[in-house]
């Protein structure tokens, strides 16, 4: 414990010291364990407290301390974030912001409700979320569902600056949390399933002027790699324009590769990294090159870019021409661990595919790639020496050039984890992931390409894994040196919320059913489980205020996983899949938008 705040502290110092690492406000809120500055913890992408009052002993006392309700129904992803006396949340759409008052109870201090144009709803995928907002300098920043990127004054509320980042009518909206380093705020794009070329863009954070946009897709000079500097698999990428030659004609300029996950920075590294989406469209058929598979670059991909230019470093690509929708997007944590004997920087992802890895970060070097779900099927390992799945024929969706449909894909596209952010503890030197156990059956179809329409091209019908006894979902903690499921606490829905670790030795995170679950890390033992009043999708956070430790989360079914009750949607194969494996979720909660904070009693 006391070597991580000592090296907390030294990074603090790095980053100050000239300016250069990073934004000085940012890290001094997250170097404050009483704040919970960033929608992921910190910069490095920890999700982890160095707050200890909650602890094993103690954990099953907390009691309900405060609640706000948010006014908005469907899907509450992100979480709150707290700077010294002052609660910042957000809701799905219309994207509201409150800023409240930690010292009343939440009384409200402002709020902000952007005016939205409501044609933007039907064209946002997989419910109406939003997963928070940043603060640094002085703002509080926005990413709208219409494309709006705002900049608010974090003591009233009132509107700085804002700027269009795209077009709804083009099925481009924005879900995703920015992030602030130095002078700049980053912002990705939605819209994977209906066409829209995936992009992230810095924005100067003073006056929203774009400083650059870095594509997923496309040439070199749009996507802002260098092929005889940017690394691939520990060498340059060598030939040009890759994001070109590897699609089917112009398919590039509709190819997805959407940015809607999480964002992390290394503040020595001076390196942002962050994951692409899937291909567009989910029939492979149609993106492959004269009959043959192609990798379809550069979507499915980790990218660690230099903050200032947008030049790609290096990039990893973990699903070449998906055939299953593993939208690639999800968090890169940032960690120092031992492997082989060696202290390495490494970058651990949980992919939608099922694997997780685990590279070097200064250099893109694969070092693990291991199932940690032990039901996928869909490839039988990664081999490497080139980085690549070796996909099983049996689960492809594309048999001598052309779509078949196939039946019992593990995972599902949802993933065997999706957005929900996992957790790093420097305690245990474990990663805690919320994962699922759903499989599918995947039917392509042709499919025609309309500017703003659904450009999706599958069928799909989900259901529990086998053999899981009617469980969907598993919360686990990973050993990212090994590859390997240290312990595994099944649930009986998907875990859809974003977990916590406290140096108080608990875990927390939530369930489809709107349970907050408390749990031992060392070895995954219930300690404590509360009902909120809708099922949470949102992130665990906790904070300190007046010399007492809080835990609060944002409760409001919905998200993929719970479409079907955010959407009213019945049928098997209606939201992309997800409604016929959550069918019974109504049974167990209710649409919601409530704010829960807990605390140890007085």
């Amino acid at each position: 414990m006391q070597l991580y705040r000592l090296a907390l502290v030294a990074v603090t110092a790095t980053a100050i010291a000239g300016g250069v690492a990073a934004n000085e406000d940012v890290i001094n809120m997250q170097s404050d364990p009483s704040n919970w500055a960033m929608q992921l913890g910190n910069y490095q992408g920890h999700r982890y407290s160095q707050l200890d009052q909650i602890d094993t002993g103690n954990v099953g006392d907390l009691q309900v301390k405060w609640t706000f309700s948010t006014g908005v129904l469907r899907g509450h992803e992100g979480g709150p974030i707290v700077v010294g006396d002052t609660m910042y949340i957000h809701t799905p759409v219309p994207n509201i912001v409150y800023a409240l008052d930690l010292n009343d109870n939440g009384r409200i201090i402002w709020s902000y409700e952007p005016r939205q144009d409501p044609s933007v709803i039907p064209v946002m995928c997989c419910d109406t979320v939003n997963r928070g907002v940043a603060v640094a300098d002085g703002k509080v920043f926005l990413a709208q569902a219409d494309n709006t990127v705002v900049a608010l004054d974090a003591k009233t509320g009132e509107p700085i600056w804002s700027v269009k980042n795209g077009d709804h009518a083009r099925g481009e909206t924005l879900t995703a949390a920015p992030v602030v380093v130095r002078d700049k705020v980053f912002i990705g794009i939605s819209g994977g399933e209906f066409g829209v070329r995936g992009s992230l863009t810095a924005y100067n954070t003073n006056d929203g002027s774009r400083v650059w946009r870095a594509y997923s897709t496309g040439p070199d000079s749009e996507a802002l790699i260098d092929p005889n500097k940017t690394m691939m698999m520990g060498k340059p990428i060598g030939e040009a324009d890759l994001g070109v030659s590897t699609w089917n004609g112009d398919e590039w300029k509709i190819g997805g590769g959407t940015t809607w996950g999480w964002y992390t920075y290394d503040p020595d590294l001076d390196l942002i990294y962050y994951g692409t989406g899937n291909p567009g469209t989910w029939n492979p058929a149609q993106r492959a090159l004269n009959g043959e598979r192609v990798d379809n670059k550069w979507s499915m991909s980790i990218f660690a870019r230099d903050p200032d230019t947008g030049l790609a470093k290096w990039v990893y690509q973990k699903t070449p021409f998906d055939e299953w929708d593993y939208d690639g997007i999800n968090e890169n944590i940032l960690a120092d661990i031992e492997i082989g004997g060696q202290m390495r920087k490494v970058l651990v992802n949980f992919d939608r595919n099922g694997f997780g890895y685990t590279l070097d970060r200064e250099t893109g070097e694969l070092l693990v790639a291991e199932k940690f779900d032990p039901t996928v099927n869909w490839a039988s390992h990664v081999d490497m020496a080139t980085g690549r799945p070796v996909v099983l024929d049996q689960y492809s969706t594309f048999v001598q050039g052309e779509d078949v449909n196939t039946e019992g894909v593990c995972p599902a596209a949802l993933g065997s984890k999706d957005q929900q952010p996992a957790s790093f503890s420097p305690d245990t030197g474990l990663f805690y992931v919320p994962t699922n156990h759903i499989c599918m059956d995947y039917e392509p179809f042709a499919v025609s390409y309309s500017s703003g329409q659904p450009y999706i091209g599958a069928t799909l019908s989900m259901f529990p894994a086998p053999n899981s006894h009617g469980g969907m979902g598993n919360f686990i903690a990973w050993d990212a040196a090994k590859g390997e499921i240290v312990w595994s606490k099944p649930e009986p829905f998907a875990v859809w919320s974003g977990a916590l670790t406290t140096a108080g030795g608990v875990a927390f995170y939530g369930t489809l059913e709107g349970y907050v679950v408390g749990v031992d890390m060392e070895d995954g033992e219930e300690l404590y489980r509360f009902k909120t009043p809708s099922g949470i999708i949102g992130n665990i956070n906790t904070y300190e205020h007046n010399g007492q430790q809080y835990i609060g989360v944002l409760s409001g079914v919905g998200g993929w996983a719970g479409i079907g009750l955010a959407a009213g949607l019945t049928g098997d194969s209606e939201g992309l899949g997800a409604v016929g494996a959550h069918k019974a979720l109504g049974d167990y909660t209710r649409l919601g938008g409530v704010l829960t904070v807990f605390g140890l009693p007085n």
